[in-house]
């Protein structure tokens, strides 16, 4: 019986969420893009998430591609939906979340459905309905520069406001330690004009209360911070298979294609601990001078060794090199990283640790995978993934902001049977 389906924004948004799901018990399988035609799954399996390309993708396009994920999974038998988005929202006028769960709540003819963009363990908390990163209101944290979905505001409900049609409600802290009856009832007060709640969602006790009293809904939301909690109360009494182990033989690949602060800082600290490293030149690449053959020749000199190929940048440098053409730079930075990816699984590697939602996408498509049983966390909300058609490969791929500043070190040494880097 599969209990619940997700449909995830970006590649890495959907390793997170299932990692929660996998925390929570469930057998969890992910699938980058809709699967195609009927497929037959392990009647184990309790969970499945959908990975999109929906956070930045043209709006109508976001819409209809989200639909003809949830006609699947609806199709697939699944009981409850969730739409899985960046814990840090999305504050452009023309963002894809409010046209989304829009889309949803019609599709599903449900009256409401909740907003929960948290995921404490990370520092992303909602109280009052504010988003919060690290105790700081988000529009005022380092995410407010955000090159792709900038933020503008701390409010969910002022957020909404210019994306969906239906009303945003916060649900006062002290209400939703009422009783649960009568907080159920709000749901269903107002079948006439369909609407979004708020709770507060601070830690993990939050996300326990909020899936006892919403957990009924057919239509729920938010960051991957709520699935825990959300497994926990559908899991059923026969436990998940073993997970494989994580370590693996084979050599490994770091590309890191995110430009955000935690991603900077982990390239920081591998380069500080005598990590070798290639920095790619957009520039330089888009005129034709940089290739992917200087990048391998880079990798080829360090065949006993880890490499870490980047084009991170700080925000003010990546102003400069977008002035070249933003999707030309950005399509031509996710086709290298692909290319490099694909070149070195034909040189043996194994072990694939990647940085940013868009290059991890990439990378996955050059390689040809598409399905994933679900393994441990090497950090919270990222999880070890093992290609379906190919057992003996490993791949961790987070979202930008996420990972300690030792991530990729770490990384290393849980993939590797000596434990050692």
């Amino acid at each position: 019986m599969l209990l619940l389906g997700c449909i995830a924004d970006d590649f890495t948004g959907a390793g997170d969420a299932a990692s929660f799901l996998v925390k929570g018990g469930m057998r969890t399988i992910l699938w980058n893009g809709i699967p195609s035609g009927d497929l037959v799954l392990d009647e184990n399996i309790q969970a499945i998430v959908i990975a999109m390309k929906t956070r930045t993708q043209e709006r109508c396009e976001a819409v209809a591609e989200s639909m003809q994920a949830l006609h699947w999974l609806r199709n697939a038998g699944v009981q409850t939906f969730y739409i899985k988005y960046c814990s840090t929202f999305d504050s452009t006028p023309d963002g894809n979340i409010g046209p989304i769960m829009d889309a949803a709540m019609e599709a599903l003819d449900v009256p409401c459905s909740v907003l929960c963009p948290s995921l404490p363990v990370n520092g992303r908390t909602v109280k009052d309905g504010m988003l919060y990163v690290d105790g700081i209101p988000v529009h005022e944290s380092h995410m407010k520069n955000h090159p792709l979905t900038p933020i503008w505001d701390s409010s969910i409900v002022q957020l909404m406001k210019p994306q969906s049609k239906y009303p945003c409600k916060v649900v006062p802290s002290d209400l939703m330690k009422g009783d649960t009856d009568s907080l159920q009832a709000l749901c269903t007060a107002n079948t006439k004009e369909r609407s979004y709640f708020v709770p507060d969602f601070v830690n993990s006790k939050d996300g326990d209360r909020i899936a006892e009293v919403f957990g009924g809904l057919k239509l729920l939301s938010g960051g991957s911070g709520l699935l825990e909690s959300l497994a926990k109360k559908y899991i059923i009494s026969n436990p998940p298979s073993a997970i494989p182990d994580m370590a693996v033989e084979g050599k490994t690949i770091l590309l890191a294609g995110s430009c955000s602060k935690a991603t900077l800082e982990q390239i920081e600290l591998y380069q500080n601990q005598g990590g070798p490293s290639y920095k790619i030149d957009p520039i330089k690449l888009s005129q034709g001078i940089e290739t992917l053959k200087d990048i391998w020749d880079f990798v080829s000199v360090h065949p006993g060794e880890t490499v870490l190929i980047y084009s991170s940048d700080t925000s003010d440098h990546v102003k400069e090199v977008q002035q070249v053409g933003r999707d030309k730079i950005a399509m031509l930075l996710e086709s290298i990283m692909a290319a490099l990816a694909k070149k070195a699984a034909a040189h043996g590697y194994k072990k694939f640790i990647v940085a940013g939602g868009e290059t991890s996408g990439a990378v996955t498509m050059a390689l040809g995978f598409h399905s994933y049983e679900v393994g441990q966390c090497v950090a919270p909300g990222v999880p070890v993934l093992y290609p379906l058609n190919q057992p003996d490969v490993r791949l961790v791929l987070k979202s930008g902001n996420f990972g300690q500043k030792d991530f990729f070190v770490d990384s290393i040494k849980m993939l590797s049977p000596a434990r050692g880097v």
